[in-house]
């Protein structure tokens, strides 16, 4: 299969694979292909603005020693300012101060430059020194990175183990989890009814007991009421013969015997107790009932419900011990996972290069450091000549400034004014001295910082360095993607260093990022459903039968219609109350004690008035020894009957809801309870089945994107490119680059200004005078109102 010529047009590609060892572009002589000169084209195109500044600083560099030359010739010659005349100008003190203010500013913008370049030197160095440091954590991160995945693998397959003690836990546990599950799924429709049962047996015993006492304190009734009406009878005979006696003939006695003897109708029972009926057929019909003990049957229902959980345990012995070989057999595979699986071979690819970067990185760094201190020297010796030249200005501006006295002609001039003038040439001298060396390190300096900052720094931190390495065969001619040649020496894989960089910056594992799937896919070897499927498959078959649940049987069914048509609930109880409800006597016996006793005061003492106050006394005693009684039991009558009403009202309606209810629950359980018993199974294995779900879904998450988590190769990586080349190298180069070449640009204007500064502070040869200098006022020599000639005097005046 061929393959078509590719033509990459990016200058970084290009300049990539300029240095490349891939490449046949490293030959002294490059081919001139079509697609060759239009990368050439390109690659000029990108650098145009390096290269121009960089044609600028040769140009620097070659014309100012020629200009510092004939410079120097031409002041030799007394042209170009050498001449040691000043010629008196009007605004000639204005001019001394421009010159002055203007060299002082560019003096600061040059100790500006030069304070950049000393803070570069000096962080450069510093950095530097902290590179055995920065080298010594990446590499120590990534032997974790190796080291430890085998053991992060085995942590992780190992802990296969306490989810299969958890399982069988669970499955030990069946009888309480799986038949449990099925009682509880069962509880609402049974235990209700069985509740109804058992409380319809405990209200027959206090059905049996009510009308006991109901019973027999009606016949307690109806003797003390006999008694009551014999003794109401005796009294009513005595009051008629005393009413017989002859006193009641007498007609002032005879109206009042006649009242007595009307009331005598009134000493008679007012109830008819004796005619209400016993209760004796209906508490026979309780005793039968009774005879059957209801409360044992309900209990034997509940025992058969309640074994329910042993009866799933004993049918499910066989497939228990299934399920628990199944987990085994899984616990083998995992095991044998940690054997096949190939993180470590893969990452062992690694270790050689690692090892050997290691060896040559502290081989080296003593040499680097070595160099580094002859860098240092020389930025530091780059930074003090500048610092002498500014220092010169600077001296220069100082004593000129201070010395410079305006009433001194220009050959009288101040010893201190002069020096100030001999400094500011010395710094014109040595400025063009060295100011060409100056600037060729500079340039030398920004050209290798600006193209590693604009080809190195700035595409590896917009990862457009990362999309130029995976240019398909750029760095193999036979390889699309280079990454993946190397590790699975498959190169049609789509493995990119963008992808990976990327992925691990974001700390995913090395399984995830370098895509191993396509060497070992761990999804194939660890399929959820393949190893759950038999599990499934056992709880799927499992047969478990639950017959012979009664709740209650045919004994009990009847003995519960027997009670509900045991009569008792057809009582007349509003006729029992009604007639209990009334008093005992037809009139109050006290009251009517106490009316007779009355009237029997209005007789004449005699037989008849002591016969009626002793029946008045025996009425009295009778209500007291009788009639009080009468009603206490009258009342407890009342009450017991009223009990007994309640427990007997919608007897029948209950003991027929009860026997729906029952009916109901038993077809349930008859007929329905298969649908529950596969319910709670599919629950309970589900149950088992997540446990290991969620952890063969752990394992794969774990061993595919968190296992050996790949950060420290991104950070290596950062520390090696974005760290030590671009923050600790290129950062501070380019800064001193930057200041070192700022001063020098500005020492040409300062140069052009202390010549001309230095004119008015150093002493002159000659002088322009007046023909009348102590008549003429200095002002009108200034204004040139009056002739002048040319005075001669020497260095020595």
């Amino acid at each position: 299969m061929t393959r078509k010529t590719r033509i990459n047009l990016d200058p970084l590609a290009f300049s990539f694979k300029l240095c490349t060892p891939f490449s046949m572009w490293c030959s002294p002589m490059l081919s001139l292909k079509p697609e060759n000169v239009v990368l050439t084209l390109k690659i000029i195109h990108y650098e145009i603005g390096i290269i121009i500044c960089a044609v600028l600083g040769l140009l620097f560099v070659i014309l100012m020693p020629l200009v510092g030359f004939c410079f120097g010739l031409c002041r030799c010659c007394n042209k170009c300012g050498g001449e040691m005349h000043q010629r008196q100008k009007k605004n000639g003190t204005f001019l001394r101060k421009c010159f002055a203010v203007s060299l002082l500013v560019i003096c600061i913008f040059i100790s500006i430059g030069i304070i950049c370049g000393f803070v570069a030197n000096h962080h450069l160095r510093t950095q530097v020194e902290k590179t055995r440091t920065l080298a010594d954590s990446n590499f120590r991160d990534l032997r974790t990175l190796l080291n430890e995945t085998p053991s992060q693998i085995s942590y992780v397959l190992d802990q296969y183990t306490l989810i299969k003690e958890k399982a069988f836990s669970d499955l030990d546990n069946i009888k309480s989890l799986l038949g449990g599950g099925i009682h509880e799924q069962l509880r609402p429709k049974v235990i209700p009814v069985l509740v109804d049962i058992k409380t319809m047996a405990e209200a027959i015993k206090e059905t049996k007991e009510a009308l006991l006492n109901v019973n027999n304190t009606l016949e307690e009734l109806k003797k003390s009421t006999a008694q009551l009406n014999s003794s109401l009878s005796d009294i009513k005979t005595n009051l008629e013969q005393s009413l017989n006696d002859p006193q009641c003939s007498v007609p002032s006695m005879t109206a009042t015997c006649n009242d007595i003897r009307k009331t005598l109708d009134h000493l008679d029972d007012n109830t008819s107790v004796d005619q209400l009926p016993s209760l004796h057929m209906q508490l026979d019909n309780v005793n039968d009932v009774l005879r059957t003990d209801l409360s044992s049957l309900v209990q034997k229902g509940n025992k058969s419900f309640n074994d329910i959980p042993e009866m799933v345990q004993n049918q499910t012995t066989d497939m228990v011990s299934d399920i628990k070989s199944t987990l085994n057999s899984i616990g083998s595979d995992i095991k044998n996972i940690n054997e096949q699986i190939s993180i470590q071979d893969n990452l062992s690819i690694f270790m050689d290069p690692i090892n050997s970067v290691e060896t040559y990185i502290h081989q080296k760094l003593p040499t680097l450091e070595e160099y580094d201190s002859y860098r240092w020297l020389a930025s530091l010796v780059v930074c003090c000549l500048l610092s002498l030249i500014v220092i010169f200005y600077y001296l220069g501006l100082l004593c000129g400034v201070f010395g410079y006295d305006r009433h001194a002609t220009p050959t009288r001039r101040g010893c201190v004014s002069n020096t100030g003038g001999i400094f500011l040439m010395a710094g014109v001298g040595v400025s063009f001295l060295f100011c060409w060396i100056l600037m060729t390190i500079v340039v030398l300096t920004f050209v290798v910082g600006g193209n590693v900052e604009k080809l190195v720094c700035e595409p590896y931190q917009n990862k457009k360095l990362f999309q130029i390495l995976d240019t398909p065969y750029l760095l193999n001619e036979n390889w699309k993607y280079y990454l993946s040649g190397m590790v699975f020496n498959k190169p049609d894989i789509n493995l990119t260093f963008e992808q990976v960089y990327s992925d691990c910056k974001e700390n995913k594992g090395i399984y995830a990022t370098l895509k191993l799937e396509n060497h070992y896919n761990f999804s194939e070897h660890l399929n959820i459903l393949e190893h759950t499927g038999n599990i499934n498959s056992s709880f799927e078959n499992m047969n478990v039968r639950i017959d012979n649940i009664v709740l209650l049987d045919a004994a009990g069914r009847k003995n519960l219609l027997d009670f509900s048509s045991s009569g008792v609930d057809q009582i007349d109880y509003e006729a029992y109350l009604a007639e209990i409800a009334k008093p005992p006597t037809k009139v109050n016996l006290l009251s009517f004690a106490d009316e007779l006793e009355r009237k029997a005061s209005q007789l004449p003492p005699g037989s008849l008035k002591q016969s009626l106050t002793s029946n008045a006394q025996t009425i009295r005693t009778l209500y007291h020894d009788q009639v009080m009684p009468l009603r206490q039991l009258m009342g407890s009558l009342y009450r017991r009957i009223q009990s007994l009403q309640h427990k007997s009202t919608g007897l029948g309606e209950k003991v027929a809801n009860i026997i729906t209810s029952l009916d109901s629950a038993q077809d349930f359980i008859t007929n329905r309870i298969s649908s529950v018993i596969v319910q709670e199974s599919k629950k309970y294995g589900n149950m088992i089945l997540g446990y290991f779900e969620r952890y063969l879904q752990w394992v794969k998450i774990s061993i595919t994107e968190q296992i050996a988590a790949c950060k420290p190769v991104a950070t290596a990586l950062d520390s090696a490119v974005d760290v030590f080349l671009c923050s600790y190298i290129i950062e501070p180069m380019n800064l001193f680059w930057f200041g070192i070449g700022k001063a020098t640009i500005f020492l040409l204007p300062a140069i052009i200004f202390a010549v001309k500064l230095a004119k008015y502070y150093r002493r002159m040869d000659s002088e322009d005078v007046y023909d009348d200098v102590e008549t003429v006022p200095m002002k009108n020599m200034q204004k040139g109102h009056i002739g002048f000639h040319r005075h001669q005097t020497t260095q020595a005046l």
